[in-house]
């Protein structure tokens, strides 16, 4: 469990304070890598997406082709 905002001292800070030491925290999240929500597994099939993609730039369907194929078949 996180320690609170009164065992840390924080609520005794001035509003000005609070905002100050608020943006010092954030600046060491921005200093952190973003972790990668890709697992190997779903990077190798983008890979392969991808490549496919480029192997076939003509073989796409457009998103207005998809939505109407989607509603038709819930208006069944």
């Amino acid at each position: 469990m996180l320690p609170t905002l009164e065992e840390l001292g924080i609520d005794r800070l001035t509003p000005q304070e609070r905002v100050m030491l608020a943006q010092e925290i954030l600046e060491t999240v921005d200093l952190e890598p973003a972790p990668s929500a890709l697992t190997p597994a779903k990077r190798e099939e983008l890979r392969r997406r991808v490549a496919e993609l480029e192997a076939n730039p003509d073989d796409v369907v457009s998103w207005e082709e998809v939505r109407a194929a989607a509603q038709a078949r819930c208006a069944k």
